[in-house]
């Protein structure tokens, strides 16, 4: 039994590990922002730890400094994490006997966790649940580790904070060329990229991503039940 636990746990390791070090990274530059904003080392591994939200995080910096209301905190939480809404959908079979793991796994799924769990393949059924925890909470680790290293470095060393921000958008477009190169359907990819950049046109950069998500979410919707019907047909 303990052979097993810990052949799952090395094998959710190894997974983890294209994230380590975009997570290390991004996590230092948000501790850096946040130190240069004022707050130090605890207000990073809180921050990490409880709300654990990358690219929210980043925006929260400037929220905390520039003392937003608590009403356009949530506004702009709904608006830049909406998408968590829709690709978690096709996480509820998969969490939906996890037992004792199921609020941390809703709690840390993340983009990049997403993107490694999707697929769906574990190394044993019967420790499903335990592989896609210890996934997930190798991940969040790297996260917090990377807060904590920007923080000491941020009062230590004098850095520049500007465009550090566009770290979480070099994120995404990693996590989409992996999903693009290992995945054998385009289809999803496609629908994200087109609808977004409709919605981008359409209803401007500030605005888009509500609109966006709706869009993607109704053609998926639509494709899949197509697919669906077709293959039925065929049977």
């Amino acid at each position: 039994m303990k052979n097993q636990s810990a052949f799952v746990i090395k094998q959710a390791f190894y997974k983890s590990l294209p994230v380590l070090a975009g997570y290390i990274i991004l996590g230092t530059g948000f501790g850096i922002l946040l130190r240069n904003a004022g707050y130090g080392l605890l207000w990073a591994f809180a921050m990490s730890s409880f709300i654990y939200a990358g690219s929210m995080q980043y925006v929260g910096v400037g929220l905390i400094a520039g003392g937003a209301s608590v009403v356009t905190a949530i506004f702009t939480t709904i608006m830049v994490n909406a998408r968590h809404l829709f690709y978690s959908i096709s996480m509820i079979e998969r969490y939906k006997d996890t037992g004792k793991y199921k609020p941390y796994l809703i709690f840390s799924l993340t983009d990049e966790t997403y993107s490694l769990l999707c697929d769906g393949q574990v190394p044993d059924e019967a420790s499903g649940s335990r592989y896609r925890f210890f996934v997930s909470f190798f991940n969040q680790c790297y996260w917090v580790t990377g807060s904590v290293i920007g923080s000491l470095l941020g009062s230590v060393l004098p850095f520049s904070t500007e465009g550090i921000e566009f770290s979480m958008t070099a994120l995404f477009i990693a996590s989409f060329t992996e999903q693009w190169l290992t995945g054998g359907n385009h289809i999803p990819a496609l629908t994200g990229f087109l609808c977004s950049l409709l919605c981008l046109v359409l209803f401007g950069p500030e605005q888009f991503l509500i609109p966006a998500m709706l869009l993607i979410t109704l053609v998926l919707t639509a494709v899949q039940s197509r697919i669906r019907m077709d293959r039925e047909g065929t049977e």
